[in-house]
């Protein structure tokens, strides 16, 4: 059961991230050059105010350490990259593998 919730959200974040790439390569054809939008700019197109509680939220719990390094960090990466590997840990969590037979010409 959940082999398959991982590997559904695996899927979701996958199609966001096709979706995110579609629009950086949207822009990139109309501009004439290489457009990467990072995924801050994106979370704060669509909703500002979950981007701001977040902040908030992990700055109180987790420290302004954190959220200075690390997250911020992963902020300002290109969306489409970011959500294609999340999608990818979640594929690998929920992975199964295929039970090897006992011989080789299994």
């Amino acid at each position: 059961m959940f082999r398959f919730i991982f590997r559904l959200a695996a899927m979701v974040a996958l199609s966001i991230s096709v979706i995110m790439a579609v629009l950086d390569a949207t822009r990139t054809v109309a501009a004439s050059a290489l457009v990467l939008t990072p995924l801050n700019t994106s979370w704060l197109a669509v909703s500002p105010g979950t981007r701001a509680e977040f902040e908030t939220f992990v700055r109180t719990k987790a420290g302004p350490l954190l959220w200075d390094g690390a997250v911020a960090w992963v902020l300002n990466q290109p969306g489409f990259a970011v959500f294609a590997a999340l999608a990818f840990l979640l594929y690998a969590i929920g992975y199964r593998r295929q039970p090897r037979g006992r011989f080789a010409a299994n």
